[in-house]
């Protein structure tokens, strides 16, 4: 079988595919990597295509963007639109954050602030019945994420199913349909990419903040190694999915 190629979209300089990049790459894998915060209007170059054309997979990245920050972040209703779209055509996809977000109000969700404020740091993925059978998530059970996101779905799309939940109760992972899932953690940051986000920023120099900050990203290092064995797994199953579903293509109707 040739090899596989993903569309991935990313939101910001920060926020590249990082680990899952790394891993899907030693698979074979080839990432067209669109950076939409990059174009520029009237050229094709990173712009969020109309559908996924030849790519075997879409994969939508994280950002600090909301997914109904359309105002600031132009690029935001074509991506939601392709992601409907893709989804609705069977395209195995894997929204992380902010692209599981998006997924949730592209597929006729919500997505809201959420009222117990921010989750941040190491977190632990609490997996459901449906999550302890899932192919995708199912051999996570016990695993650490790293998680970044004020906002969270409070409704999902009619057939999504939650297969894992925050410790504040929220969706933490859903299966949109057996082809496309949704993360709210990050399998893909590596501790140097969180420190980007939060220990380097300005708002870190207030003297509680940067407790938290630097607390958080002293738990988040010392776990580089747990992670990557958690999540490169993860990854290759992804993979498998994406084989699967390309070997033998299933109706979107099912």
């Amino acid at each position: 079988m040739s090899a596989l190629t993903f569309l991935v979209i990313e939101h910001e300089d920060e926020c590249p595919p990082a680990w899952l990049g790394e891993w899907w790459q030693e698979q074979g894998v080839t990432l067209r990597r669109i950076r939409a915060h990059a174009h520029t209007p009237g050229a094709e170059a990173d712009a969020i295509p109309a559908d996924v054309g030849d790519a075997d997979a879409l994969v939508v990245l994280g950002g600090e963007a909301g997914a109904n920050d359309d105002a600031d972040y132009p690029w935001l209703p074509a991506t939601r639109a392709l992601i409907a779209s893709a989804v609705e055509a069977g395209v195995p996809y894997l929204g992380v954050c902010l692209g599981h977000q998006l997924a949730a109000v592209a597929l006729g969700g919500e997505v809201r602030r959420n009222p117990l404020g921010m989750a941040t740091g190491l977190t632990p993925v609490t997996l459901t019945e449906a999550g302890e059978r899932d192919p995708l998530l199912g051999p996570c059970a016990g695993s650490v994420a790293v998680q970044w996101n004020s906002d969270v779905a409070t409704r999902l799309p009619g057939r999504t199913t939650v297969l894992a939940t925050a410790p504040d109760g929220t969706p933490q992972a859903v299966r949109f349909a057996p082809w496309a899932y949704g993360v709210q953690f990050h399998p893909e940051v590596t501790p140097e990419q969180f420190d980007s986000w939060w220990v380097n920023k300005p708002s870190a120099a207030d003297p509680v903040r940067k407790a938290e900050a630097e607390a958080a990203s002293s738990a988040i290092h010392a776990a580089r190694e747990e992670l990557r064995a958690q999540w490169r797994p993860f990854a290759s199953r992804f993979v498998d999915l994406v084989r699967d579903f390309r070997r033998e293509p299933v109706s979107p109707a099912s």
